[in-house]
């Protein structure tokens, strides 16, 4: 079996039928997406029904973004009666509810045990001592724990002394980014959230799979065959943000 691993779509829908194209998909391969299937792009709505038909037909999980947690926390406004204009709001007019439902079902965080494999979508701060081993074991934590948690889908840079997160705009020049101090305790971390422009940013306790569709880079897929061999297959994107447009 394989384990099919794709970067940030950001509403990029041309983009991912190409990939998924190119992948040349088998009916046991299972697809883990990092997170940030929507906003920035030209077809967000697409994008969720394309990944949600294909969850028909093979096992696939979705990790949720900070961009899919903003659609969830607009959706319980919108329960309560408070509507903010805007791209989400303009996105969730067109989901069905099937395709909300979908979301709904996108998950903190993937474990893939037999490669030792932890998938989040942005990072994990360097003081974090302990990650849950199971999606069971998050539900039981109380909720201030989870929304503590929730920083895995925003970390970028860590404080150098501390390893603690540093919310946008409040880096350090001294900052670094936080896989360039992890340690690997909790296994290979493969992460989205930062667009690599380059190409995907591999080291030797993460890979970095963001390679920047939306900003004119590309959609990439992580492949990792039964016997743990990996390969990466692309495809070219549009440029319909800039990189830095968070």
């Amino acid at each position: 079996m394989r384990h099919i691993f794709i970067g940030d779509v950001h509403g990029m829908r041309q983009e991912l039928e190409c990939l998924l194209d190119t992948l040349d998909l088998q009916p046991t391969d299972k697809l883990i997406f990092v997170g940030d299937l929507v906003d920035k792009g030209d077809d967000s709505p697409g994008v969720v029904r394309l990944v949600r038909r294909l969850s028909e037909s093979h096992d696939v999980v979705v990790v949720e973004g900070n961009h899919e947690e903003k659609h969830r926390t607009h959706r319980r406004n919108l329960s309560r009666g408070v509507v903010r204009e805007g791209e989400v709001n303009d996105i969730t007019k067109e989901l069905s509810d099937e395709d909300i439902r979908f979301m709904e079902s996108f998950v903190p965080f993937h474990r893939v045990p037999e490669h030792e494999v932890l998938v989040v979508h942005g990072g994990i701060p360097g003081n974090w001592e302990h990650f849950p081993e199971s999606l069971q074991e998050f539900d039981s934590l109380s909720n201030n724990k989870k929304k503590r948690f929730l920083k895995c889908s925003r970390t970028r840079v860590v404080c150098r002394e501390t390893g603690k997160f540093r919310p946008l705009g409040h880096e350090h020049p001294e900052d670094p980014f936080w896989t360039e101090v992890w340690d690997g305790r909790f296994g290979h971390i493969i992460f989205g959230h930062e667009p690599f422009m380059d190409g995907p940013d591999v080291r030797e306790h993460s890979t970095g799979i963001d390679t920047g569709c939306v900003h004119g880079g590309s959609l990439t897929g992580l492949i990792i065959e039964s016997d743990g061999s990996r390969s990466f297959v692309s495809v070219p994107g549009r440029m319909l943000r800039e990189p830095r447009d968070c």
